[in-house]
């Protein structure tokens, strides 16, 4: 579906250019040790951390929600895209029901899992690709759930193999590697055209350059100030300059949607 090639690739590759060792596959069925996970990792293992560590942690949970908030945006405009592309089927995607899901679903991995990786809203690479495959057609996809279910259920039950965990481990640096490059090619494109005006995009590159120099706390900080500074009391509204055509589209076009969908749920 487009991350499978690069990964067959790369357990390939990887080896003869000295980067990754060759795979040791093992037979039989992989054991998770959720005793260890459960002692060492879980509230009921290791206790309730102190009330300074929440306090302290405020900067970073604001710096993350503004990430998970960016991959809420991402998500969206890639379904809106799909849906353009697929009349037949009219994908319901509401923010406010994705920001319960996620958030009941991190709140129960907080005591029974804790697992930092898994705490984002959405496998921005594994959605990606499944989207794309999603607007090639029915006869590609018949469902975008569909689609997505069979990516989640393929790669849970692959956990459990041996044979498939002990021939990718030697590449999951490369495999995370992979995953940041799609992220990050879509997150550039989607953050863009989400833009609404040149200062805008003159905000979103100056926060960038400052996440990378100096971490998420100064990246928070200055793109808080820079909002302040240039829009003053429209710091929520912000402005929209119509340098891009979705802008003049959503001007001129009334919203109307002529063709018939066939909804999603009765």
């Amino acid at each position: 579906m487009g991350i499978f090639p690069i990964i067959v690739l790369a357990i390939v590759v990887a080896p003869l250019f000295g980067e990754a060792p060759w795979p040791d596959v093992e037979w039989g069925f992989s054991q998770p040790d959720f005793a260890l996970m459960f002692s060492e990792y879980t509230v009921f293992g290791v206790g309730m951390p102190p009330l300074m560590m929440f306090l302290t942690a405020i900067p970073t949970v604001l710096a993350a929600y503004i990430v998970l908030f960016g991959d809420v945006l991402q998500s969206k405009a890639l379904l809106e895209e799909a849906d353009e592309k697929r009349r037949d089927e009219k994908i319901d995607y509401n923010p406010n029901r994705a920001h319960m899901i996620f958030g009941g679903r991190n709140f129960g991995m907080s005591i029974f899992g804790p697992d930092v990786v898994m705490c984002g809203p959405l496998w921005a690479a594994m959605h990606v690709v499944t989207v794309e495959r999603y607007k090639q057609g029915k006869a590609a996809m018949n469902s975008i759930f569909g689609g997505s279910g069979s990516f989640r259920w393929g790669t849970n039950t692959g956990l459990l193999l041996l044979p498939i965990v002990s021939l990718v481990e030697p590449i999951l640096g490369i495999a995370l590697a992979l995953t940041l490059l799609i992220q990050g090619y879509v997150s550039v494109r989607i953050g863009i055209m989400e833009a609404r005006s040149q200062r805008d995009l003159g905000i979103a590159g100056i926060i960038a350059a400052m996440l990378v120099i100096k971490g998420a706390t100064w990246a928070f900080a200055v793109g808080i100030l820079l909002c302040a500074l240039i829009y003053g009391r429209r710091f929520f509204s912000g402005e929209v300059d119509k340098t891009f055509v979705k802008d003049w589209e959503e001007a001129s076009v009334p919203s109307a949607d002529p063709e018939p969908r066939v909804p999603l749920q009765k």
